[in-house]
């Protein structure tokens, strides 16, 4: 059995910066306020009609490719990871694959919102490890921006979501005391109300009810989240995974190097930095300057903290991520 490996990592962010202060023109809401609940400062949005989720992604995968050393005749498979699609259907995995120019080969979605990235590293690293692929493009792209009430009544939320990309090249490794050492992954769907889009959707709301309801106060089809009882999920949940993630590997908590978590909120971060006793080299945060992109938010946070060198051959690097679902999971590399 062989291991997979990151050979390559890339992410694309858009240029349009927006800020808590530009947010503050259009919701009754305050930099201060937003800083103390979340972190963030700063977030990017879209300018419609120059990005999409796909484009996003595609950007990302193109730098992700160019760094692995792989060419993209050797890509073997496309996972994409997103809650916010290009179209209903299909998926923009397949238009990765057209837009990459990228041969004939497989392309799977991943639904899995906040943790969607690792899901989507465990199921490239489970193809890679059995010997069935050599080299998985996995993505991470999400487009909030468009989809958001940016209105006083959606600022709970609102204000915390950005636009971005992130992408990972997996690769064959022969030698299995490097790479991807394990992955845990977990669901807890009684809760999967607390934090949801409901419409549109076949369950309850299609387009045909909502377009006939015509209802300006109908808020299904915006995210709906119930904030405090997510944070205290959120904090148990990233504490037990990563914890299963170390004692997978007969590893301490002081033989992270580095711990990159879902951008959900800093709050949340800084809680686990805290439980686990971790300094601030330890943990990488930049939910400040793009705020929660999702599925987007640890490939784009690993590239990141790759490319200011805060990760070297031999470390223990730590993914772990919570979000809709529930669902949570952990990634524990040996980079």
């Amino acid at each position: 059995m062989y291991h997979s490996k990151i050979t390559g990592l890339g992410y694309y962010v858009p240029e349009n910066i927006v800020t808590n202060n530009d947010l503050s023109k259009r919701m009754d809401t305050n930099d201060e306020w937003i800083q103390e609940r979340t972190g963030i400062q700063e977030r990017r949005h879209v300018i419609r009609g120059e990005d999409t989720t796909t484009s996003m992604g595609v950007k990302a995968a193109a730098i992700a490719i160019e760094r692995s050393g792989v060419s993209k005749e050797a890509i073997d498979f496309v996972i994409f990871a997103t809650l916010s699609p290009d179209y209903y259907f299909p998926g923009p995995g397949v238009l990765v694959q057209r837009d990459l120019g990228l041969r004939t080969v497989g392309a799977l979605d991943v639904r899995n919102q906040c943790s969607g990235f690792v899901y989507a590293i465990s199921i490239a690293d489970q193809y890679i490890k059995t010997g069935m692929y050599q080299n998985v493009l996995v993505i991470g792209s999400e487009l909030h921006s468009t989809g958001l009430d940016m209105t006083t009544r959606g600022r709970g939320v609102s204000v915390i979501f950005g636009d971005g990309a992130g992408a990972a090249v997996l690769s064959r490794e022969e030698d299995v005391s490097k790479g991807i050492l394990s992955t845990h992954l977990h669901s807890e769907g009684q809760h999967a109300e607390e934090l949801a889009l409901i419409a549109p959707g076949m369950g309850k709301r299609w387009v045909t009810d909502i377009i006939a309801d015509n209802d300006p106060n109908d808020e299904s089809y915006f995210p709906y989240m119930n904030g405090q009882f997510v944070f205290k999920n959120a904090v148990v949940r990233f504490s037990e995974v990563i914890n299963e993630g170390l004692q997978a590997n007969n590893l301490q908590v002081s033989d992270i190097n580095l711990l990159v978590p879902h951008q959900a909120n800093l709050r949340i971060s800084q809680f686990i930095q805290q439980k686990f006793r971790l300094t601030d080299d330890q943990v990488f945060n930049n939910i400040q300057k793009y705020g929660n992109t999702t599925a987007a938010s640890i490939p784009i946070a690993l590239t990141e903290a790759w490319e200011q060198g805060k990760i070297k051959s031999g470390d223990v690097v730590v993914l772990a991520a919570f979000g809709s679902g529930f669902t949570w999971g952990s990634v524990i590399i040996r980079w």
